[in-house]
């Protein structure tokens, strides 16, 4: 039996939606519509149903999705927006595509996930919105971080990028802040074939902004009429069929997501390493399974001679990226120590019974060997 246990396996999520995919996408070539059209409509229709609101907006990517709702929202220049130190560099990168200044603020030594307290604390007289950041698939208390905005008078926005089907309470991700942003980045819980993304909002004023921002500021009742200064940030219409194919498996993916982690999670209780917490009330998607692990260097290079592929997600905090350290205004120690200690381990639909074993068996291993030594050490 083949003992490697990869990280991830689109190949197995293709396998199950191909022949639906198939299907589409021979329509789709006779239709010859591959921007805009129904495919585009129906997908935005579903997506939006599925989050619990009234809007969805197909775009190009997930960065975009982020840039066109400041752009939409006229945060820009002079305007400050609070993002989580520890989240991947599109979060960031989007507040300076357009023309704000991202403030970073430190998280949870539980969660790794923005609090209202350390969002208050970032707070200053230019803060104009706070990017909540539903990291690795988990969300915060977002009803506490809701009123902690509404108290600065500030737009709460979800990156909810790696939470497709993530929920605090009886709300989908997404539907909670002004706007929530999504990717399809196909590595995602719903992943496209390439790049896509989306922008949810019960806000149908806005979500017309969006969508002529996203088509270079087209008039709605004139396509050559440029009411805007916008972007060509379009979802094509082969994305959409792959996602609504995708859509329908979606929670199920995601049930199976979850069931790997609680395993994880009972592996590893009252060792040395720890799965990241679950906020009480949220109930996570699990994109990604990180465990917080002392001697990670070691310990993974014992997973990876045991056939299990590991990754890091993300070793270098934003603010100590070199074009973004200009930003940084002091330091951030939960998320600059916990960099050195996260380790994402292999989470996928389709994982079988023995991968997840193999993996909760050679992580306790190495971790029970790793702490032995540590012991003859101190000694």
């Amino acid at each position: 039996m083949n003992r490697i246990v990869p990280f991830a396996d689109l190949t197995a999520m293709t396998r199950e939606i191909r022949p639906a995919v198939d299907r589409a996408w021979a329509n789709l070539l006779d239709s010859s519509r591959f921007v805009g059209g129904d495919a585009v409509d129906d997908f935005e229709q579903a997506w939006a149903s599925y989050c619990g609101v009234p809007e969805a907006i197909g775009v190009g990517n997930g960065t975009d999705a982020l840039q066109l709702t400041l752009m939409a929202l006229g945060i820009g220049a002079g305007d400050e927006v609070i993002v989580p130190a520890n989240t991947f560099i599109a979060t960031a990168e989007a507040v300076v595509l357009a023309g704000a200044v991202p403030r970073f603020a430190d998280v949870s030594p539980d969660t790794l996930l923005l609090t209202p307290a350390q969002m208050e604390a970032a707070i200053t007289p230019r803060t104009a919105a706070v990017i909540v950041v539903h990291l690795y698939g988990q969300m915060p208390d977002m009803d506490a971080l809701q009123r902690a905005a509404d108290r600065a008078g500030i737009v709460l926005i979800e990156d909810a990028a790696q939470a497709h089907g993530a929920s605090w309470r009886d709300s989908r991700a997404g539907s909670i802040g002004r706007t929530g942003c999504f990717s399809f980045y196909p590595a995602k819980n719903l992943g496209a074939f390439g790049d896509a993304g989306a922008v949810v909002t019960a806000d149908t004023e806005l979500a017309g902004r969006i969508r002529s921002l996203r088509d270079h500021g087209r008039s709605r009742s004139s396509r050559y009429q440029h009411e805007l200064v916008g972007i060509n940030s379009r979802l094509d219409a082969l994305q959409a069929v792959v996602l609504t194919a995708k859509l329908s498996k979606l929670d199920s993916w995601t049930d199976a997501r979850r069931s790997i982690a609680a395993r994880y999670r009972a592996a590893l209780r009252d060792g040395p390493a720890r799965l990241v917490a679950e906020e009480p009330g949220s109930r996570g998607a699990y994109h990604l399974a990180v465990a917080l692990v002392p001697d990670r260097a070691k310990i993974q290079r014992q997973l990876s001679a045991a056939g299990v592929e590991t990754q890091i997600r993300y070793p270098i905090p934003c603010h100590r990226q070199a074009p973004y350290r200009r930003f940084g205004t002091g330091p951030l120690p939960v998320a600059e120590r916990t960099a050195g200690e996260i380790l994402s381990l292999p989470i996928f639909p389709h994982m079988s019974d023995w991968q997840v074993a193999v993996v909760c068996e050679t992580m306790r291993d190495a971790l029970a060997e790793s702490l032995g030594e540590r012991e003859l050490l101190l000694g």
